[in-house]
């Protein structure tokens, strides 16, 4: 299965609530970051609505 890793590249600090949420919630902390997680949609719709704030890159098991 693939992988995606997901790095937050800007501070969420103002950001709206939900936004913060779904940062907390990939397990994302402090700038610069990461995670892996697996590509599913799911995951794929929770980056889409921080995608302004994150890199996304596909890691290959």
């Amino acid at each position: 299965m693939a992988k995606v890793k997901i790095t937050l590249k800007h501070s969420v600090a103002h950001r709206i609530p939900a936004q913060r949420k779904i940062v907390k919630e990939l397990g994302l902390g402090r700038i610069n970051s990461s995670v892996v997680k697996p590509d599913n949609a799911a995951i794929r719709g929770a980056i889409f609505k921080i995608s302004h704030l994150v890199e996304i890159e596909e890691v290959n098991d």
